[in-house]
């Protein structure tokens, strides 16, 4: 059988690191794409021969097009997209400046739409393939100082849902992975600074912990794979039940 291939941007540190060993580990070629080749061949390194990465950053976006069709070139096609690339900014929504949100909604949500627009384009003359989006929490209720964050992974989840209705006809499924408080990296960075926070975290997790990157890595392999063929359009919450914790 052709072994599949799979894009994953922000693949070289957290939850798209485990995304990509994962992927790896059951013989899907992944292609792990971030800002710092340094990163990212520490990453390859690790995962192992299945992977190979490009160092580009997703928010030029007149790049991409240039990126997806170097991997055509070489793989002949694309089978996975996985959107994980992200960053946040916890500030009061009374001091973000509007290059501040812009930069956010660049990276977060325009260069989304701009990776998911070349690979579809593959995708659909395939009549086949599977784009994950990561969202957050923070897309489901109010988080206060991270406005710009919550804006755009609210958006990620409507464009989501609208992406599949128009690409599922043509073989495409788009669905969603909504992590809850996993221990990146990028949560230390929010948490640990505010015990206050970290403890209202750990109190509405039924679980009573942060998840761990590959409790994403192995929802994101169930809708990578043929296990999950006839979802479309789902947001699926991974946070131990934070989002309905009280």
């Amino acid at each position: 059988m052709e072994k599949k291939i799979a894009i994953i941007t922000g693949g070289s540190s957290g939850i798209g690191f485990a995304i990509a060993k994962k992927f790896s580990e059951q013989n899907i070629h992944t292609i792990i794409v971030g800002r710092d080749s340094k990163k990212l061949e520490d990453a390859a390194t690790q995962i192992g021969s299945n992977c190979e990465t490009i160092a580009c950053d997703v928010t030029n976006l007149k790049g991409i097009p240039e990126l997806i069709n170097g991997v055509i070139s070489k793989h002949r096609h694309i089978d996975v997209l996985v959107n994980n690339a992200g960053i946040n900014l916890k500030k009061s929504a009374l001091e973000v400046t509007d290059q501040e949100f812009q930069q956010i909604l660049l990276t977060n949500l325009t260069s989304v739409f701009a990776m998911t627009r070349e690979v579809a384009k593959n995708m659909v003359a395939r009549k086949s393939g599977s784009i994950i989006n990561i969202s957050s929490m923070a897309a489901h209720y109010g988080l206060p100082g991270v406005v710009p964050y919550s804006a755009s992974k609210t958006a990620i989840e409507g464009m989501t849902r609208t992406l599949a209705v128009e690409l599922s006809p043509s073989g495409i499924r788009v669905n969603c992975i909504a992590p809850g408080f996993i221990a990146t990296n990028m949560s230390a960075t929010a948490l640990n600074g505010d015990p206050e926070r970290k403890q209202k975290v750990l109190s509405r997790t039924p679980m009573g912990r942060l998840g761990d990157p590959q409790d994403v890595a192995n929802a994101a392999y169930f809708l990578a794979s043929d296990e999950s063929t006839f979802m479309t359009g789902t947001v699926i919450p991974v946070d131990g039940g934070n989002s309905i914790g009280f």
